[in-house]
């Protein structure tokens, strides 16, 4: 049996057969917990802020229109939803520093961990240390694999500037990374 498209399982949903929705969760749940993880580094947040975006998928479930590509108009709401939460309880992401210093601890086998992962560390520190435009556009073009097109649509703004925009978060990134290394 043929598995269906995206658009065709909200379809069915917006027709009320919301079994489907059960479908359209089981496929998106990691990459969204990954995209709100990236962006708010809170686990239980992120698996809170994924329910949200399908309770707000069920209830404005009449507005899909299928015209368009599923996880665009999914990613458009993730967004939202994400932008909601903060703005409701005025919340800003935790301090990632203080974070690493207490998954580091003082154990001796950490510090061999450390090591190895150096790199992924000092990348995710400079990503949280990236104003949340540029972070979003980098979770969403270089962790989610995201196409420019697609982004485009969910930000609202052309390819082109998607363009521009991953390149000059791309820019601060590595400028923020090499500032880290330097103390490091």
């Amino acid at each position: 049996m043929e598995a269906l498209t995206d658009n065709a399982l909200m379809l069915k949903v917006k027709d009320n057969d919301l079994d489907k929705l059960g479908l359209l969760f089981e496929r998106y749940k990691r990459p969204l917990y990954g995209f709100f993880y990236g962006m708010n580094k809170d686990a239980d947040l992120s698996e809170d802020l994924v329910q949200n975006v399908f309770l707000r998928i069920l209830k404005y479930r009449y507005l899909f229109r299928g015209e368009g590509d599923f996880r665009t108009w999914m990613y458009h709401i993730a967004r939202n939803v994400n932008h909601d939460h903060f703005r409701k309880n005025k919340l800003k992401a935790k301090d990632s520093l203080e974070q690493w210093q207490e998954r580091l601890g003082s154990d001796e086998n950490r510090s061999t961990e450390y090591q190895k992962d150096e790199e992924l560390q000092l990348l995710s520190m400079a990503m949280d240390r990236l104003p949340d435009d540029k972070r979003e556009i980098l979770l969403l073009s270089k962790f989610q694999d995201k196409k420019y097109k697609e982004i485009g649509e969910i930000l609202g703004c052309s390819e082109g500037a998607v363009k521009v925009k991953v390149f000059r978060a791309l820019q601060d990134l590595k400028a923020v990374y090499k500032e880290l290394e330097k103390h490091m």
